[in-house]
């Protein structure tokens, strides 16, 4: 955890660029809180001189202020009144100014989360979930531009209002200044011993909001697994528990904050009371005029005000600095590796795309259970590598090592002759083309998802994309054609459509290298066909690895890596791994609707494949 120092220099930081606004606001606040302490003073003069009927001092005389108390009496009104308009302006400008610095730090703190965490480890990414880190973007970076106020604008108010009540009683009476100020230890009292309390239950509210949030998320975007086995109940008491723990917690702060409040509406009165005998008792004395008491009255009671807000805002304070504090710790946490390197500026176009892979171990964070074992493998460029094996076995994992989602335990994989580790990944990244089989459309139009491969793209080229994925076959049926919203995640599309946007989203990107995770799972056999001829088009001339479950999908393939528990067992041709009648061909044999023996009589026109 951060020390409360450590956080408040953190946010001396995101204040930098802000330093005129804030000095504007500050002067603003100056002047009107200046302005605000001068009213008072009016009421010495409207009950000594005007309803007690005193002489009017010599000096006001003097300085030619006329001696009939009604017209007297009437300039002091219209004082009041323009003072206190000019300072209700002077005020709306300061804190229109706060509220500015408020919103940009807000802003930061958004963009400053959201660029780290879309560059944090996959699988941090996925501890997460959309949810969660929503929350924090949301939640804590308001709270965090809420201490522009609470640690800057309010407390400054509070001090220049404390310091010019002081110097009006010490004028008045030096012995109400040391009265007044016995008041100063409460406030430490209340801060230290309580309200340190409530930043430690504000951070741990905040963690449990976002596991929260997270929840209500993942329910909502899995809706029809959710209704489809009647689990709404379930879900419901599962968010419900957290909630009341969160509830109660809320609680708990609540109480902290009325007991601080409780203390100060108990002292205040009190305070006054104490303050009122002892001025009336100077006024009997003849030593103080009622007037003189009534003034300090006035700005005893404006120097409580300010402790009391700062004692009260405490709370305010301690919620921004814990969600400072969570804010940070997500910043703290170490981003994908980005070796600097000679070599992290890498053109498309001097990019062969040879990929080997040597002696190449790979283990999922805080799992004892390697995924890969000692993978050698060379795959030169234009070539067609198919991965296949048994769930498990380590197919997608050996794509995620080649699109750099995660690094290799051990070994090294080479791009042209260069070690991945020594390349900007998102450099390198821009080489790539993936199609998954479980796609992800964004909320959008359709022509918006296919350009996300290419903003530059112009509309012929989208356009050809998608007909050579025969995209453009069903998109023209649309209500819209490509201006066509399709929701979030593309629901308004059936599986086979989103399969074919991914496609054409591909083939609008032109990468070197190309992963297809069952890329046609999705679409019947027509459709399936359609998009053989795009899927010729998308891999020629490519790297181009292929995860296959149909093993009639890959008999072209240039070559056939066959897994087993995160080890090749065997590599070669279609042709090859059939003859040798090993794991391949007893894999080949139920999807040919026989036995072993009879896994290579199928007619070559029923195999589909990606180069038929």
């Amino acid at each position: 955890r951060f020390s409360t120092f450590s956080i408040i220099q953190e946010f001396a930081k995101l204040m930098r660029g802000q330093g005129w606004s804030i000095v504007f606001a500050l002067a603003a606040l100056t002047c009107a809180t200046v302005l605000k302490l001068i009213p008072p003073a009016g009421t010495k003069v409207l009950v000594d001189y005007i309803l007690a009927d005193q002489p009017l001092p010599n000096r006001w005389t003097e300085f030619g202020l006329s001696t009939d108390r009604w017209k007297l009496f009437q300039f002091g009104v219209a004082a009041v009144l323009v003072i206190s308009i000019g300072r209700s302006l002077i005020g709306i400008w300061g804190h229109w100014y706060a509220t500015k610095v408020a919103y940009r730090v807000q802003l930061s703190v958004r963009k400053r989360l959201f660029d780290h965490a879309i560059r944090l480890p996959l699988d941090r990414v996925y501890q997460l979930k959309s949810g969660g880190m929503a929350s924090i973007m949301r939640q804590d970076a308001t709270s965090v531009s809420d201490l522009v106020f609470a640690m800057l604008y309010n407390p400054w108010a509070a001090l220049v209002q404390l310091v010019g009540s002081l110097v009006v009683l010490a004028i008045v009476d030096w012995r109400l200044l040391i009265g007044s100020l016995l008041i100063v230890p409460v406030v430490y009292f209340t801060h230290r011993s309580w309200i340190g309390r409530i930043r430690p239950l504000q951070l741990d509210i905040r963690v449990r909001r976002k596991a929260i949030d997270a929840v209500a998320t993942e329910v909502f975007g899995g809706i029809r697994v959710v209704r489809g086995f009647g689990k709404q109940r379930s879900e419901s008491n599962r968010l419900m528990r957290d909630g009341h723990l969160m509830a109660r917690q809320q609680l708990h702060i609540w109480w902290l904050n009325q007991f601080i409040g409780i203390v100060w509406n108990v002292f205040k009165p009190l305070a006054v009371t104490l303050l009122l005998l002892f001025g009336g008792s100077q006024v009997m004395d003849g030593r103080l005029t009622m007037g003189d008491l009534m003034m300090f009255i006035v700005y005893a009671l404006m120097l409580l005000n300010p402790l009391a807000v700062l004692a009260q805002s405490a709370a305010s304070f301690q919620n921004g600095l814990s969600s400072l504090e969570h804010v940070l710790e997500l910043l703290d946490e170490p981003q994908e590796s980005r070796s600097p390197s000679i070599h992290e500026a890498i053109m498309p176009s001097d990019t062969l795309g040879r990929i080997v892979f040597e002696n190449v171990s790979f283990s999922y964070p805080h799992s004892k259970v390697s995924a890969l074992k000692n993978i050698d493998l060379s795959v030169e460029p234009g070539m067609m590598i198919a991965f296949v094996g048994a769930s498990g076995a380590g197919k997608t994992t050996l794509c995620n090592l080649v699109a750099r989602f995660y690094r290799p335990t051990q070994g090294r994989i080479l791009l042209d002759g260069i070690d991945l580790e020594s390349l900007n990944f998102e450099c390198y990244r821009k080489l790539l083309g993936i199609v998954d089989q479980d796609v992800f459309l964004f909320e959008g139009s359709v022509a918006e998802n296919i350009n996300y491969a290419r903003n530059d793209a112009s509309v012929h080229e989208m356009r050809r994309a998608a007909e050579l994925s025969n995209a453009d076959e069903f998109i023209h049926k649309l209500p819209d054609g490509y201006d066509t919203m399709i929701g979030e995640r593309g629901v308004k599309l059936s599986g086979g459509q989103r399969q074919r946007l991914a496609i054409a989203r591909a083939l609008l990107a032109d990468p070197r290298i190309l992963i297809l995770d069952e890329a046609t799972s999705s679409l019947d056999t027509y459709s399936e066909r359609l998009i053989q001829q795009g899927l010729d088009t998308l891999i020629a001339d490519r790297t181009t690895f292929v995860i296959a479950h149909r093993l009639s999908t890959i008999t072209h393939a240039d070559q056939i890596i066959v897994l087993e528990d995160g080890q090749i067992s065997e590599a070669g041709t279609y042709t090859e791994l059939v003859a040798a009648g090993r794991h391949f061909r007893r894999m080949l044999a139920p999807q040919a609707g026989g036995s072993a023996d009879q896994a290579d009589d199928r007619p070559d026109g029923d195999k589909t494949s990606f180069r038929d």
